[in-house]
């Protein structure tokens, strides 16, 4: 089974191509945080590449930047070719199925989801704290 699934940053803004055929095609780096903190507490992150086709390459293209949370799932790829001086290259990347959003901006501001669906019920005419001695339990 080859199956990848990743939460990180963009490093930098995608690079959407089209190849000759008219298919979209965007290329992108996740920067991934590590789980687990360095001998000096510190975490580190590892930079994937990434490839998108079709659809998934222009939704990402289109709504996602430097800096952007990014999740996405798809399979690890391994290629080789020889570059102009005749050196053998091997690339490993990650083949993009699917792509999410993990944050999303309110006000101009990056919040995490929940944050935003708290801000929208306050926000809400209807919405209306309840006391805890109004709950059954």
């Amino acid at each position: 089974m080859n199956n990848v699934c990743l939460v990180g940053r963009l490093t930098k803004d995608s690079e959407q191509r089209t190849t000759q055929s008219g298919i979209a095609v965007t290329s992108f780096t996740v920067a991934v945080q590590r789980r687990f903190k360095d001998a000096d507490g510190s975490y580190h992150a590892d930079f994937i590449n990434c490839v998108a086709w079709r659809q998934t390459a222009e939704f990402i293209a289109k709504y996602f930047s430097k800096g952007s949370k990014i999740g996405v799932s798809g399979s690890l790829q391994t290629r080789t070719y020889d570059d102009a001086n005749g050196v053998k290259r091997y690339v490993t990347e990650v083949i993009v199925d699917e792509a999410e959003f993990v944050q999303s901006k309110c006000n101009g501001k990056q919040q995490d989801q929940q944050g935003t669906e708290n801000a929208l019920l306050e926000d809400s005419e209807d919405f209306q704290p309840l006391d805890d001695a109004e709950l059954p339990f």
